[in-house]
């Protein structure tokens, strides 16, 4: 799901950690994100394979079996599609399966606003879709490095919290990290957070998985999934280096490249979504994926396990923001602060299965093993040498661009 202009300190990781142990805390995929999210990492395919990607993303009315495209009220967002006051619609942009259905169905039936919803598969598809103006989304849910970027790029509008009274139920602590890559928490809500870790077979693995460099094992050759997002493949090898997963330092990046390259004839494949799949059905030994993806494939899959490995990860945080060219705001409003409500926030959970920083919601989680879940809710002490990932600026994206491209031609 997913990947993410200012740097988070080892003290407030340190703070968000201690948190974890505290109780008080309460991400597709991506990925998936996917994480991730999401996510969810910076995009290496070509502007024509991203065009298709984002071409091939489909308009879903979710109040509706069908969307109709012969109504305004269902028709790709645009600049004159209504103004600040609403049409009695509110375009969403989410990344693909990080919503329960039944939500937006709910929320129209409540309160007689459409939803027009849409999914991206990465932060670098959703990003130049949004900054060429090419759809008006009124609510958008990116990764915590690209909302760092929309606001360096003047792509968001303050969000006006009076008007969204059950961001109370979100955990402090979540506000406070992500003012990592929103300073004053002006622009951005919470969604989604997780970690990135090594999914493995027990029945296929029968060495310690606890270390990156598993992933470097020529007993595992063509058993290895790695993800297709540069910034979630970089941080591993970085990670394993001993580097800072933001570092700008071509030196560096060189050499993170250079492991990856050496790694590649062992991978099977490098890919996103296909990581749950493939491992549910057996098909790799070991793969990368973001940790609600984890708790999804165990369900399916008894013999797998997740770990973060002890040169730490990526902790990440998927929001919610409402773009400058929004045409339905006080929907978008209404929409968000429908998503920060408790009950709504569990059944999200309960679907997606990335951790909630709804504290609310986490109480009401049903499924003690899932409520007391590591992989869900991980200690301080499996988060100690973690970080987040922050806006590079377009400098930093263009050099692990450069060296991405280097990797996948290799």
């Amino acid at each position: 799901m997913r990947t993410k202009t200012r740097f988070v300190t080892s003290l407030l990781i340190s703070a968000f950690a201690l948190s974890l142990t505290t109780g008080c805390v309460a991400k597709v995929d991506k990925t998936d994100n996917a994480p991730a999210a999401e996510d969810t990492a910076a995009d290496a395919s070509s502007s024509a394979d991203n065009a298709s990607a984002a071409s091939s993303e489909a308009i879903v009315s979710a109040g509706t079996e069908a969307a109709s495209a012969s109504t305004e009220a269902d028709a790709a967002p645009s600049a004159e599609s209504s103004d600040k006051t609403g049409s009695g619609v509110v375009y969403v942009y989410n990344w693909g399966e990080y919503m329960d259905p039944e939500v937006p169905k709910d929320f129209e039936k409540e309160t007689g606003i459409k939803v027009i919803y849409d999914e991206f598969e990465t932060n670098e598809i959703m990003y130049p879709k949004v900054a060429a103006g090419a759809a008006s989304y009124d609510l958008i849910c990116p990764s915590d490095y690209m909302i760092a970027k929309m606001i360096d790029n003047d792509l968001l509008q303050p969000i006006n919290f009076d008007h969204v009274p059950n961001v109370k139920n979100i955990d402090e602590t979540y506000m406070e990290q992500s003012k990592g890559f929103d300073p004053e928490n002006k622009y951005s809500i919470p969604y989604c957070w997780g970690t990135v870790g090594i999914l493995y077979n027990k029945s296929m693995v029968d060495d310690p998985v606890d270390s990156w460099a598993i992933l470097w094992d020529e007993k595992y050759k063509d058993n290895i999934l790695m993800q297709d997002s540069v910034r979630d493949a970089f941080m591993v090898a970085e990670k394993r280096l001993g580097y800072d997963i933001n570092t700008t330092k071509e030196e560096e990046v060189s050499k993170a490249a250079d492991l990856l390259i050496e790694q590649k004839p062992l991978v099977q494949a490098y890919v996103i979504d296909q990581v749950r799949d493939k491992m549910i059905g057996g098909e790799a030994a070991l793969g990368v994926i973001y940790s609600g993806e984890a708790i999804f494939t165990k369900r399916e899959n008894p013999d797998l396990e997740y770990v973060i490995p002890k040169e730490g990860t990526n902790v990440w945080i998927d929001s919610w923001v409402i773009p400058k060219d929004a045409k339905n705001v006080e929907n978008a409003e209404k929409f968000l602060d429908y998503l920060c409500r408790a009950d709504v926030a569990e059944k999200n959970f309960e679907y997606i299965t990335y951790s909630t920083p709804n504290k609310a919601a986490r109480e009401l989680i049903k499924d003690e093993d899932i409520k007391n879940s590591t992989v869900a809710f991980p200690t301080a002490d499996m988060l100690k040498n973690s970080d987040v990932y922050t806006y590079i600026g377009d400098e930093g994206d263009e050099l692990y661009n450069k060296y991405w491209e280097k990797v996948k031609s290799s």
